[in-house]
């Protein structure tokens, strides 16, 4: 902020509860990053109950984009000049409200960076996580095959791929339709 106390929020207009971020701030910050960056096409986001629902094609779409910029809202949100002629794109991770942006940011943030090349340690990690064939991700096992009597499947053991592959499709759309049967409609 540029004014004489430094202030980036301000009471809004019409009345009302909380603080509203100012445009000044967030334009200037926004433009001075592009000016570092002037070769390369931005996505500017911002982090808002309000916005388009954050799921897992949205983030291998982003993780496409060569720059994000990505805006934390806080308080009663931001100016809304700023949604009209600055953000390409305004994301929200849940129908629910948080105390600011710089959560969800970093939930954004991890799951796009997972997605880049190189992140994992192995190249079909990502590939095969829960959402990335529409189901969630089969239940997972390690060492010891037996614990407290609690044995790993079998299928699990045998080292037949298709056998494996075959159970995992199996119990991911029963854990799916279980936990998350929304993403069969």
């Amino acid at each position: 902020a540029t004014d004489k106390h430094h202030v980036v929020d301000d009471a809004p207009f019409g009345g009302g509860q909380g603080m509203v971020m100012k445009p000044e701030p967030i334009f200037a910050a926004v433009e001075d990053l592009k000016s570092q960056i002037a070769n390369r096409k931005s996505q500017i986001l911002l982090m808002s109950p309000a916005g388009r629902r954050f799921d897992q094609e949205m983030a291998q779409q982003l993780s496409q984009e060569s720059h994000l910029i990505i805006i934390s809202g806080h308080y009663e949100g931001v100016d809304h000049r700023v949604i009209e002629h600055l953000i390409d794109l305004e994301i929200s991770i849940g129908d629910y409200v948080l105390t600011n942006g710089a959560i969800a940011a970093v939930v954004l943030v991890d799951s796009v960076v997972r997605l880049l090349p190189g992140t994992l340690g192995h190249e079909r990690s990502a590939a095969d996580d829960s959402f990335s064939n529409g189901l969630l991700e089969a239940p997972q096992y390690t060492r010891p095959a037996d614990f407290r009597a609690w044995k790993v499947p079998e299928v699990l053991l045998s080292g037949n791929h298709a056998e494996i592959a075959k159970w995992r499709e199996e119990q991911a759309t029963t854990r799916t339709r279980a936990n998350r049967p929304d993403l069969f409609r």
